[in-house]
């Protein structure tokens, strides 16, 4: 028999970092933990306040709920909470951890041999122009060849002003620059930022509107002078018919896979199989979780062996994460076996 007990854990960021949300301090997530014939397995099940479709009033309730009926399995958990996509997540890496030889390495490969890397994006956050230009900078010197910017937040011409200046110093094929609206954009406006946009040569652009206006988005995504990626607009689809009618119908250039919004390693791979039957491409990114989620989506990253830089390596944001391999280096996401877990939720 499984026992399996839960607990809340509060990051606190190092700065406070903006988002098209306000500024966040602090990120609430949860874990699992699983005990049987004196094993222990972990999962993350990293809700994000007023993102995650399952931000709900009986969230806790749920948690309770799954750990009372564990027993259940993992196949029919999954099913029973659909609608929970931050806990479905959790439960995958929590059973995969219990089953495991070592409880931290779910997915092993060359990657948690330390023998190869992840390419990732440098994350440069929202802010006035002069911290965001202090930030890619930071950047280009720690070694990244794609950087991720998001705008929306200060005024749309000054953003204009910083990415032309840092593609008169840095040409494309010096740095891949990835820009996220956070649905920033209002539909009416959309069409005309893009083609600004495009004149920068951008790699891509993330959720231009808000989620939730599929006709809008599709004429967006079809008349694009710049590759569009669904982000938000994945978050809250849960059946199978409702996410092929959102790929059929937005028909993007990419689609970002964040697994604890979007039902974890089922739901990523359900979202990619539609993506290749639609030859639109895609990445994962990780979504404010502790280095317990980051190492289990980097891991399962790895295995599918997607050449673009990925979204991940946000383990340096808060004060009081666990010590753990997994560091950033030149760009890329690396797991230092010389560096050991460190996993206390006091």
């Amino acid at each position: 028999m499984i026992k399996a007990t839960y607990k809340k854990y509060i990051l606190n960021f190092k700065n406070p970092s903006g988002t098209s949300r306000g500024i966040l301090r602090t990120k609430e997530t949860w874990f699992i933990i699983l005990e049987e014939n004196g094993k222990t397995g972990i999962g993350e099940t990293g809700l994000f306040r007023g993102l995650s479709a399952d931000d709900l009033p009986n969230y806790e309730e749920k948690l309770k709920w799954v750990c009372k009926n564990i027993n259940l399995g993992l196949e029919k958990l999954l099913v029973e909470i659909i609608d929970f996509p931050s806990i479905q997540f959790g439960l995958e890496q929590a059973f995969l951890s219990l089953k495991s030889i070592d409880k931290f390495e779910l997915f092993p490969s060359e990657f948690t041999k330390g023998k190869q890397a992840i390419p990732i994006n440098g994350l440069v956050w929202m802010g006035d122009k002069s911290f965001m230009k202090t930030q890619i900078q930071e950047k280009l010197k720690s070694g990244f060849s794609c950087i991720k910017m998001k705008i929306g937040a200060i005024n749309f011409n000054e953003e204009i002003n910083l990415l032309k200046s840092i593609r008169n110093e840095f040409s494309s094929e010096e740095i891949e620059l990835r820009v996220d609206a956070n649905g920033a954009f209002i539909p009416q406006e959309a069409l005309e930022k893009l083609k600004q946009l495009s004149k920068l040569n951008l790699h891509s652009i993330e959720q231009p509107i808000k989620q939730g206006q599929l006709q809008e988005m599709a004429l967006l995504c079809e008349k694009t002078p710049l590759p569009i990626a669904l982000d938000e607009e994945l978050i809250g689809v849960f059946t199978s018919e409702e996410k092929k009618k959102v790929i059929e119908t937005a028909k993007p250039q990419f689609i970002i896979l964040k697994p604890s919004l979007i039902g974890g390693f089922g739901g990523s791979k359900e979202w990619i199989n539609l993506a290749k039957n639609n030859n639109i491409d895609w990445w994962i990114t990780s979504a404010l979780e502790s280095n317990i989620g980051l190492n289990a989506i980097a891991q399962f990253t790895f295995t599918l062996n997607n050449k673009l830089p990925q979204g991940l390596g946000t383990g340096g944001l808060f004060t009081n994460n666990f010590e753990s391999p997994l560091e950033v280096k030149n760009g890329t996401l690396q797991y230092n076996n010389s560096k050991k877990w460190n996993f206390n939720l006091v």
